[in-house]
């Protein structure tokens, strides 16, 4: 029981977080951009549960609506990034040869430059959107999927029930696409959950820079970043969001952890004999 605790915390966390981005305009009890000058920085009251900010905007407002930005963003980076990397992951591992060399070369310059300072770079040169903060992100999280999927493809191609399928006279990308991939999906799907909680940590970092979504759209980043000039007066201001960021970081890899349990047969093999 206390083993699916984490689990059972984790998909609430990730759940009331989807459920307030999703629900944003109906649940959010103001309007996020309403502002309110006289009562700027008011602290947290019945009327507004989490306090006003800087320009007496309510803060639980903009945080349920600075949750699309952040989960939107964080789901549209880890599929396509997902998807590039396991295409060219997939290609690399399973013909080999020159083909696997050039895609390999081509990846260690991407992992040669540090991933949020090449996304810093991207974004200041293409200037500061939503869409060049998915791009810049993409850009540098493809090469951990295609890296994973490589090693997977590497082995899995090598299993008896592969040979049996070339044997049979299959084509080689039918084999890939029947037989190989769908191995892969499980390794692919715990990477891909722990790859939204870095997505979204990224967009927060890019956002707080000011190189992420532009106001008046609230981003969690950009409200801490608001907050740094009140962390004396008006603590709340950063406090908020930062916690946001928190435990829905916290939810995603408990459920990533839950994934590598549940999808890894060795491990709930070990799990069998331990409960024997």
């Amino acid at each position: 029981m206390r083993a699916r605790a984490p689990v059972v915390a984790g998909a609430a966390l990730v759940a009331l977080f989807a459920v307030a981005a999703l629900l944003a305009p109906l649940l959010a009890p103001h309007d996020p951009a309403r502002q309110n000058l006289d009562r700027r920085l008011e602290s947290p009251s019945l009327e507004h549960p989490l306090g006003l900010d800087e320009l007496g905007r309510d803060i639980l407002s903009r945080l349920m609506f600075g949750a699309r930005v952040s989960l939107g963003v964080g789901l549209a980076v880890v599929l396509l990034s997902g998807a590039v990397g396991s295409l060219i992951g997939a290609a690399s591992g399973f013909f080999g040869g020159r083909v696997d060399a050039l895609l390999m070369r081509v990846s260690d310059v991407f992992l040669a430059f540090p991933g949020i300072l090449l996304a810093i770079a991207l974004v200041a040169v293409l200037g500061p959107a939503l869409r060049h903060v998915i791009l810049a992100l993409v850009v540098i999280g493809w090469v951990g999927y295609a890296r994973l999927v490589r090693g997977q493809v590497l082995q899995i191609r090598e299993m008896e029930f592969v040979a049996a399928a070339h044997a049979t006279g299959l084509r080689r990308r039918r084999v890939l696409s029947r037989h190989i991939l769908p191995n892969v999906l499980p390794t692919l799907t715990v990477q891909l959950s722990l790859g939204m909680a870095g997505a979204i940590l990224a967009e927060a970092s890019l956002s707080f820079l000011g190189l992420g979504i532009q106001p008046p759209t609230p981003s969690w980043g950009a409200m801490i970043n608001a907050g740094r000039s009140h962390l004396l007066d008006a603590p709340h201001l950063g406090l908020f969001p930062g916690l946001a960021i928190l435990l829905t970081v916290m939810g995603l890899n408990f459920l990533g952890d839950a994934l590598v349990d549940y999808l890894d047969p060795r491990e709930r093999r070990l799990q069998v004999d331990k409960s024997v």
